[in-house]
């Protein structure tokens, strides 16, 4: 046998021998690439919208495709409305079912998001949370204190996630105004909010009738102005002062347009008092523009946030006002459904008290619940009396 032909045979039984430990490591290495492509699989979450009357579902709708999330189903018994909308964001009619039962039974969606009537969260709740369906609402989270509470109930029995969204949880300027006032200490003890929410009026800016027909009922939004721009200040106050529940609610209601919105009020004022601090709520469908702007002051300056953007600070009277741009908020969480993604999949743990948070919003419908009884009643609401449990 010649030199070449031995190495050639020896090789052919040093890889017989070893065989089974290169096997081995081959499948080793195969499993630790799945293993690597599992830890950052990046796949959409499947998203269910339930509902198509509350115009904010403009939001998802037309929203760009970013690959965070997926709609893979719409639940809409108003196909004229379906249809105007599939026409308008160019989804297919095939996506769009009559119930969450015919939706769930056919595409499985991780989350829905509500955007149906405010009455109507609780059903949504009702059905998704036993079968382990995580739900997104808009504002507010309920039409009532004890629609709010079954909901976190059931949120919690059933071990899913329940977050409340607000357009300006997506501002920058409401996270640059709370890291002034807790992280950098800028202006000193806080001592007064005021929020001033609102617009002209849905009529007045042109809200389309299927929105129309519930936002201006008392039973299916919970009210009007009080409902629609309360909640916003009610939010920011909650996060701002870490989860504090108010001493005393006091509220004043009008119908400044009864020939308009004859069922609810038009013009709320709310204010609620704390141990070292007054909240100051304008709710209103009266305003001359749309707004939502607030102004927080503490012990040595204030913080004015305009806008998502525009802000204005004062933190001595030496120094004087600034005016700045708000930071912008990173890509994976400038928007509802962004968070709602991270949270789904525990990229993302929420405090207690966040803006999105069932604990910050459980408090929201305390204060809107206590702020309708006050306006009916014309006496201010000692919240040690009105909750005692």
């Amino acid at each position: 046998m010649s030199w070449i032909s031995s190495r050639i045979l020896h090789t052919l039984l040093c890889l017989l021998m070893f065989w089974p430990v290169i096997g081995k490591c081959e499948l080793n290495s195969e499993a630790v690439n799945n293993n690597v492509q599992v830890k950052s699989d990046k796949k959409p979450l499947r998203v269910g919208v339930v509902g198509l009357v509350h115009t904010h579902v403009h939001w998802i709708l037309g929203r760009e495709d970013r690959g965070d999330i997926e709609i893979v189903g719409i639940v809409e018994p108003n196909r004229e409305l379906a249809m105007r909308y599939a026409q308008q964001h160019g989804y297919s009619m095939d996506l769009v079912y009559d119930s969450m039962e015919e939706m769930v039974l056919a595409v499985s969606p991780e989350a829905v998001t509500a955007f149906n009537t405010i009455y109507d969260h609780l059903e949504v709740v009702q059905y998704c949370a036993p079968r382990g369906i995580h739900v997104m609402v808009e504002k507010p989270l309920a039409v009532s204190y004890k629609h709010a509470r079954e909901m976190v109930r059931l949120a919690k029995k059933h071990q899913i996630h329940l977050l409340t969204n607000y357009e300006t949880s997506w501002y920058g300027s409401t996270y640059d105004a709370y890291k002034i006032l807790h992280e950098q200490k800028g202006i000193g003890n806080l001592k007064r909010m005021v929020f001033n929410t609102g617009h002209p009026g849905p009529v007045e800016i042109g809200c389309n009738p299927e929105f129309l027909e519930w936002l201006t009922d008392p039973i299916m939004n919970g009210g009007g102005a009080l409902t629609d721009f309360g909640c916003y200040g009610a939010n920011i106050a909650t996060w701002m002062l870490n989860g504090q529940t108010p001493e005393t609610v006091t509220c004043v209601t009008q119908q400044l347009k009864p020939h308009l919105y004859p069922k609810v009020e038009d013009e709320a004022t709310v204010v609620l008092t704390y141990d070292e601090t007054q909240v100051i709520i304008q709710a209103s469908w009266n305003w001359s523009h749309n707004r939502k702007d607030m102004e927080i002051y503490g012990t040595s300056g204030y913080v004015i946030c305009k806008n998502a953007s525009d802000m204005i600070i004062q933190e001595s009277e030496e120094a004087g006002p600034e005016q700045i741009n708000a930071s912008e908020l990173p890509l994976s969480r400038n928007d509802p459904f962004a968070l709602l993604k991270q949270v789904v999949r525990n990229e993302y743990e929420m405090e207690p008290y966040e803006l999105s948070s069932p604990e910050n919003n459980t408090i929201v419908m305390q204060i809107l619940e206590a702020a309708k009884h006050a306006a009916k009643t014309g006496k201010t609401v000692v919240w040690k009396d009105f909750y005692k449990d």
